[in-house]
């Protein structure tokens, strides 16, 4: 390392302590790991951890769920954590833990500075309480409709639809998540950070505006400072104070002085950044506090667009005003999708197991070529298409790049033993033609534009394959006195290949580190683009480096999960319908209805006339708008049996025209197929907690 080098502190958004992996996580450890690779190549110094966020009430409940204890269910969740990582060449330097003593000291320190600085206040709020879980409910569990945009069934704290952020007493029609029920709100003592505070705010809009966000994430962040009218003529106050505390029940970090109460897991999760950094000085004997003073030390985050408002306002201003380093950067990236837009999908085919990939055979650096090829410096989604993803692999990294090895390292072996030759005029200058635009793709990868970057080695690797094309070794072999020129064009390729080795290493360190024991040289740096390996150099036995793309491969990757055939009778006394799509299903929408009123129907002895709210607002006379459903259940029901029982209705059905009136929908109830033999309707009740209007999905 250069006096000139740069001293970089990186991290990734810390994965939830609830399940596997998935293959959103893996893309942006890619990303990141490219990165880090890259500045290393460059000479720079680079700390990269990571680690587990492990609390709050999701946690805390999954594990009561499983039978143990949340410290025990995150620790089996970590166990399976280091398989993923090896599997695709990723490469922390550290892995943590949310819930590791440094953790829960930072996280306490970082709070008496903030509450040092006058921007730590208690107020006591209402918040909402599930009657039937009988515990404060967290905002994750809390669900509606968004209040800004409206968009159905948000959590609350942040809308994922349109980003804003708010306090779950804001939503619209609230339920709990882990019950249904309609919540309840009781007081409660909260402990919030003063983000509204005319300090806080100035530092924000600089240090989001100048420069450390890309420009699409700092417009969308600007709209988070303005006072505006929304089009539905509700006013957005620009930034709000951030409620940090939760109560008891919680699994998390208390809050110093205050019992019960414990710091929200968005305060003490990226506070885990810092807690894994100091783990692993702390194991290097490293002094943690020096390494964090030093003006030198840049501060980069890798992270997904879903968390945006943690990380470029809560965070920052929870590190300014406890007298902490603040991030230089924080690199958003967007989703990833499947085969041109879909969504992810197991029980469809369409998700992306990380595992099984791995399971099937398949090499962990075609993932991270094609993911590379599609990654540039914006936020923005990319999608994994599997007939892209093979001939992108198969056609550049197999048919271009490897290819250039395999056409000339057999000729030096055979004929020359092993040793490279004099390099001509005509290869010399090819090689300074790659030498010369090595530092544009070098420079392209350290801005993180690593679809351009490989764009751009790949057209290098086209004018090294028209090279060969034009010279063509295998008939050089076969002409007499052409022995120096078959040496001298073999050299030329291999040179090329150790050179384009060199510009994808981030990307191939697996295969890097195979040709580097190829060619016989110590691993590469990127200062090593400027220099050959010379006449008379040594190279080894070459062994095919990579495989191609089976399409099988891909068929299983996206085969849905096996299901059990068991040889049954037909559920229900009838055979199931021909199978549907989702997009069959959701053309019908079902909604909870309340039975406002039940009478039976004059002249028929099968009908049964209900009155149903279904959530559809109130008349000018402020009654519910209710529907009138005539359904065949007078055989299994009294009238009084059914009012004001809810149930399920098929609200999109056509209006149908009855003897009796009109129909406004349909019931939903269950019987079996031989009525006969098994008499009986059943008239679908939803769980308490569920309301009218309420989708069924």
């Amino acid at each position: 390392m250069t006096s000139s080098a740069r001293k970089l502190f990186v991290t990734t958004a810390l994965p939830y302590a609830n399940g596997n992996f998935h293959i959103g996580h893996i893309m942006e450890y890619i990303q990141a790991d490219i990165w880090v690779r890259t500045q290393r190549l460059l000479g720079n110094a680079v700390n990269f951890v990571g680690a587990d966020d492990t609390h709050g009430a999701p946690i805390m409940i999954a594990a009561e769920k499983a039978g143990k204890s949340p410290q025990q269910f995150v620790a089996d969740i970590a166990a399976g954590r280091q398989q993923y990582l090896d599997g695709f060449h990723i490469e922390f330097d550290n892995w943590h833990s949310t819930d590791a003593p440094e953790n829960h000291q930072l996280a306490q320190d970082i709070y008496r500075d903030l509450k040092s600085n006058g921007l730590i206040e208690t107020r006591t709020i209402e918040q909402f309480f599930d009657p039937e879980k009988n515990m404060f409910l967290p905002d994750r569990f809390i669900k509606g409709e968004c209040p800004k945009c409206h968009a159905k069934d948000q959590y609350g704290d942040n809308c994922e639809v349109c980003g804003a952020v708010y306090a779950p007493t804001d939503l619209i029609n609230p339920y709990s998540a882990l019950s249904g029920a309609k919540p309840v709100l009781k007081s409660s003592e909260h402990f919030f950070f003063k983000l509204s505070d005319p300090r806080c705010v100035a530092f924000l809009e600089d240090w989001t505006q100048n420069g450390r966000l890309q420009p699409e994430v700092a417009n969308k962040v600007r709209e988070w400072f303005t006072v505006r009218t929304n089009p539905d003529g509700t006013t957005s106050e620009g930034l709000g104070d951030w409620d940090i505390s939760r109560d008891a029940p919680y699994f998390g970090i208390e809050i110093p002085d205050a019992p019960g109460k414990y710091f929200y897991v968005w305060l003490d999760a990226p506070i885990g950044y810092l807690a894994s950094l100091k783990n692993l000085l702390d194991k290097r004997g490293q002094d943690y506090e020096a390494y964090m003073a030093d003006p030198a030390l840049e501060q980069y985050h890798f992270i997904g667009k879903d968390i945006v408002t943690f990380h470029t306002l809560f965070w920052p201003a929870t590190l300014k005003f406890s007298g902490r380093k603040v991030p230089d950067s924080v690199f958003v990236h967007g989703f990833l999708t499947v085969n041109n837009g879909e969504k992810m999908s197991k029980s469809r085919g369409t998700g992306l197991d990380p595992l099984k990939y791995l399971g099937l055979g398949m090499n962990a650096e075609w993932l991270r070529y094609y993911l590379a090829t599609k990654l540039s410096s914006r936020n923005e989604d990319i999608d994994f298409n599997a007939d892209d993803f093979m001939a992108r692999v198969n056609s550049d990294l197999i048919g271009k790049y490897i290819n250039i090895a395999s056409r000339a390292a057999g000729f030096i072996a055979k004929r020359f033993g092993g040793q490279l030759g004099e390099v001509s005029a005509d290869g010399d200058a090819l090689l300074d033609h790659l030498r010369t635009l090595a530092p544009s793709i070098i420079e392209l990868l350290a801005e993180r534009e690593y679809g351009k970057a490989l764009r751009e080695t790949m057209l290098l690797t086209d004018r090294v394959n028209a090279y060969v094309d034009q010279n063509k070794p295998w008939e050089l072999a076969k002409q007499d006195g052409m022995e120096g020129r078959l040496q001298d064009v073999c050299t030329t390729c291999i040179e090329a290949f150790r050179l384009l080795t060199i510009l994808l290493k981030p990307v191939l360190p697996a295969l890097a580190a195979q040709v580097e024991a190829f060619l016989k040289v110590p691993p590469f740096s990127f200062a090593d683009a400027t220099t050959m390996l010379g006449k008379g150099h040594a190279i080894g036995e070459y062994k095919h480096l990579m495989q191609r793309v089976d399409a099988k491969q891909l068929e299983a990757l996206f085969e849905p999960p096996a299901q059990a055939t068991i040889e049954t009778a037909a559920p229900g006394g009838e055979e199931l319908a021909p199978t549907i799509t989702i997009d069959d299903f959701t053309k019908i929408d079902l909604r909870i209805a309340l039975i406002v009123n039940c009478e039976a129907v004059e002249g028929s002895t099968k009908l049964l006339r209900l009155t149903l709210d279904v959530g559809e607002g109130t008349d000018p006379q402020g009654n519910p708008v209710t529907r009138n459903v005539f359904s065949g259940i007078a055989s299994a029901y009294q009238p009084a049996d059914l009012i004001g029982k809810h149930t399920v209705m098929v609200a999109n059905l056509a209006p149908r025209k009855m003897k009796f009136g009109v129909s406004e929908g349909m019931v939903l109830a269950a019987s079996h197929g031989d009525e006969k033999a098994n008499p009986g309707i059943y008239v679908l009740n939803p769980w308490p907690g569920a309301t009218p209007g309420m989708r069924v999905r």
